[in-house]
């Protein structure tokens, strides 16, 4: 049995230490509660500076080792005996990635995960800021489960929740950033049940837990503004909401599931034994057509 807790948080600016200091809390609490596997959002350490395209954010990026929320809750797993997937903006040499690192209950670094796709929109320059990620979608042994991560753009697609299943994932999770769009109308332009629904469906359709931790309150930069819309939430094999938040209120939900148990239900359900890869090949091309 393993319980998993989604988090959710206001920024507070660009002070990195009182954001560290936020999520610190919040992931206290969640592992007094019983939680094994802590998912803290997408750039916590900072608000959500893709906004806008500004030079000098490019200089927020650290490297790897370097990183301070990721030394930091080194120590916070290894003392709290909690896994901990933690974003963030990663310099290596030349290259800017919007990254993960897992760290596993003693407080070591399992891997690093970088941002497959990278989103460009009003609001969301991410491309200005990010290369695209070079590791592939990867899985990690850790000492409660084997998990796969994604990050916000990723929880898009179908495809890098598939292969993060088929590498032997137990557990999905999805650190994120969304919420309103600067150039639609907040009033009646709603993404988050489109949003929800999709990560869902992930969840469904691999029958495996999905938990996804995002990002709450108003952030601005220059005329733009977003409001990120939280709704962090837990999903369960069938892709039924196990644990929900609300849009405003920071915290963590949990959530426990017999790993042992659910692996009986998947092979099952035949869905892994039932593929058919020999006729996906046209998921390897842009058009759809037959790459042959």
């Amino acid at each position: 049995m393993v319980t998993v807790a989604a988090t959710q948080m206001k920024s507070r600016g660009y002070d990195r230490e009182k954001n560290i200091a936020a999520a610190e809390a919040l992931v206290r609490k969640a592992a007094a509660a019983g939680a094994n596997i802590i998912l803290i959002q997408e750039l916590f350490q900072t608000d959500y500076f893709c906004e806008k395209m500004l030079d000098e954010n490019i200089l927020l990026a650290k490297t790897l080792e370097e990183d301070p929320a990721v030394r930091h809750f080194q120590q916070v797993a290894k003392e709290l005996d909690v896994v901990l997937p933690v974003s963030f903006f990663e310099k290596d040499n030349q290259a800017r990635y919007n990254s993960l690192a897992v760290i596993d209950a003693d407080g070591s670094i399992l891997g690093t995960y970088r941002k497959s796709h990278i989103p460009d929109g009003a609001g969301y320059s991410e491309k200005f800021y990010f290369n695209i990620g070079d590791t592939g979608f990867k899985v990690w042994k850790t000492k409660y489960a084997v998990i796969g991560c994604g990050i916000c753009w990723d929880q898009w697609y179908p495809e890098a929740a598939r292969i993060m299943a088929l590498r032997g994932a137990e557990l999905l999770f999805y650190p994120t950033a969304i919420g309103s769009e600067p150039d639609e109308d907040e009033n009646s332009f709603d993404s988050m049940p489109h949003w929800r629904t999709v990560m869902q469906g992930h969840a469904g359709a691999n029958l495996m837990p999905v938990i996804a931790s995002n990002r709450i309150g108003t952030e601005k930069c220059e005329e733009y503004h977003i409001t990120f819309y939280g709704s962090s939430f837990i999903a369960d094999e069938h892709g039924q909401l196990a644990a929900v938040m609300d849009r405003e209120t920071e915290g963590f939900v949990t959530a426990a599931f017999d790993l042992d148990r659910l692996a009986l239900t998947r092979r099952a359900w035949g869905i892994f034994r039932d593929r058919r890869p020999d006729l996906y090949k046209p998921l390897l091309t842009l058009n759809g057509k037959d790459p042959f």
